[in-house]
């Protein structure tokens, strides 16, 4: 009996799940590509939300306390989308945020991601 086990055991395919793809978690303060803003993602209910907490100067379109991403949910492997608000034109897009590291990409489209934005941004903490 012990030998027809551990034959069935052997014979089971061996599954990998990667760890860190369910441990992705986007949370921080991002400095934006042009040192312009900065904007703290947290969760916020079950989805990430992203609030300016920093700008450059206070001709800035985008004001402190402003929430800028929204709805962010899962969408693959490091990858969120929900809700992104761009300040300099006051529309709102569907938005996806990207992270890679200690770098997060995100974007904005419109037309059923036919046109889209990105912007690059570092971790600061």
């Amino acid at each position: 009996m012990k030998a027809s086990l551990r034959r069935v055991f052997l014979a089971m395919p061996l599954v990998l799940v990667p760890v860190g793809a369910a441990l992705a978690d986007p949370s921080g303060t991002w400095l934006r590509e042009n040192g312009n803003s900065r904007v703290r993602i947290a969760p916020c209910g079950p989805h990430y939300c992203g609030t300016i907490v920093w700008v450059k100067s206070a001709d800035s379109p985008g004001k402190v306390g402003q929430k800028v991403f929204y709805d962010m949910e899962p969408a693959g492997s490091n990858t969120w989308s929900g809700k992104a608000f761009n300040p300099e034109d006051g529309k709102t897009y569907n938005g996806k945020m990207i992270l890679s590291g200690t770098s997060l990409t995100t974007s904005g489209c419109v037309l059923g991601g036919l046109i889209c934005r990105s912007v690059n941004w570092s971790k600061v903490n």
